[in-house]
């Protein structure tokens, strides 16, 4: 019986060079700093558009549910089929966008952001 070897890393491999297609931006995590990951660019900047566009300038901002409700609908089907990965791609843009203060945590319970 042959024996199969595995990659020690789950990620899957992408063969070299890549096409458009494969752009990628870095992202910054304000809770780990001095971090940053490299993601689907086209997502990413569909998500940030919406979630700037969503998020009021004052106090007392939108909770995390709340905006990602808002954003849902702005966000193109193509890259979000019936909101697929909205979620995730939503927490990631918005620890990047804290990380580069263009959005501000509110103190308050709930949490809340908003535009500064």
């Amino acid at each position: 019986m042959a024996t199969i070897k595995r990659s020690k890393s789950r990620r899957p491999t992408r063969p070299a060079g890549g096409s458009a297609g494969d752009e990628r931006v870095i992202v910054e995590n304000v809770n780990h700093p001095g971090t940053s990951r490299r993601v689907d660019a086209a997502k990413y900047r569909a998500m940030r558009r919406a979630l700037l566009k969503v998020l009021p300038s004052r106090s007392p901002g939108l909770t995390l549910a709340d905006a990602v409700s808002a954003v849902l609908p702005h966000l193109p089907a193509v890259l979000f089929p019936e909101g697929a990965h909205a979620g995730w791609w939503f927490k990631t843009v918005q620890l990047d966008l804290e990380a580069k203060l263009e959005i501000v945590r509110e103190r308050t319970s709930p949490l809340r952001v908003r535009r500064p």
